[in-house]
């Protein structure tokens, strides 16, 4: 029997985002904010919820993303996306300020998992 896997909405909404992001680009519509960093700042929390949803929904962990490794797929994706794909097509470019986007969206991510956490324990103490 399949389970039921529940998909995070802020993924779906991420998901969304690039999505119209793409497409805005394929139609020529350049937003410079959000096409240069929104997407960078999203991708380190959409990457580990992948990862965490993998571990835990489909292959049965309990597993969280601690900081360790968000950190570590800051470095991974940033030496990826900002050094070897530049050097590998002329579509990449290597940008300090979306290393920066990398960074915050993966702390923010932390941030949001343990404050997240902590709200839920006190809840269940109530209820």
């Amino acid at each position: 029997m399949l389970k039921k896997y529940k998909i995070s909405i802020w993924f779906l909404l991420g998901l969304i985002s690039w999505l119209v992001i793409i497409i805005f680009r394929r139609n020529g519509i350049i937003i410079p904010w959000v096409n240069d960093y929104f997407t960078d700042l999203i991708t380190i929390p959409m990457y580990c919820y992948l990862v965490q949803y993998l571990m835990n929904k489909i292959l049965g962990f309990h597993w969280k993303p601690n900081l360790e490794f968000i950190i570590s797929s800051t470095v991974y994706l940033s030496i990826l996306f900002e050094i070897v794909c530049p050097l590998i097509s002329n579509k990449f470019t290597g940008d300090i300020f979306d290393v920066l986007a990398y960074f915050f969206g993966g702390m923010g991510y932390f941030i949001f998992q343990n404050k997240t956490q902590k709200v839920r324990l006190l809840l269940s103490n109530f209820f």
